[in-house]
């Protein structure tokens, strides 16, 4: 399929985040006018950016794939939401634990602000479990406006990252 080049991060952390991440992984190969390119290994994080309050969580399994559509941004966001919601998540405190949490990390090369889908994600350069996932999978991906996937998680070296075996 030739459509724009996309990017979602995975992560869970509330019941079996592995069996979770790996459904997810499924249920997005399943989506309409869409086509998985290419998927992460797993990889097992402590938590970032906690909320006070929420700071006694589980660790998290986190994935990145490669995707190609041919759906407008917000369409393809909305079809992340609605696998959210398949598997229990609720959007109630920012930074909670989740059963699952799906990212648009970049569509394309597009570069917008908007509140409702800021591309590239806001937060990507600062949190090795979504680069080290990224690199993997595109090691030579240059972020609009932030630089080279691998310079930035050369910058994340104080965060917890560990791989899983396939």
């Amino acid at each position: 399929m030739k459509g724009v080049r996309c990017f979602v991060a995975l992560g869970a952390n509330l019941g079996d985040p592995v069996t979770t991440v790996k459904a997810a992984l499924a249920a997005l190969r399943e989506l309409p006018q869409m086509e998985l390119v290419a998927a992460s290994s797993l990889y097992r994080t402590a938590p970032v950016g906690l909320t006070p309050g929420l700071t006694d969580q589980p660790d998290f399994i986190n994935a990145v794939v490669e995707m190609s559509t041919v759906l407008p941004a917000p369409s393809f966001l909305a079809q992340l939401f609605a696998i959210e919601a398949r598997f229990g998540r609720q959007r109630s405190v920012s930074n909670a634990p989740r059963t699952l949490d799906l990212d648009l990390l970049l569509y394309g090369d597009e570069v917008s602000p908007d509140v409702q889908l800021t591309l590239p994600h806001p937060r990507l350069h600062e949190r090795a479990f979504v680069l080290a996932p990224l690199a993997e999978i595109a090691p030579q991906l240059v972020i609009p406006g932030l630089g080279a996937v691998d310079a930035l998680l050369a910058q994340c070296v104080d965060q917890r990252i560990e791989r899983l075996p396939p």
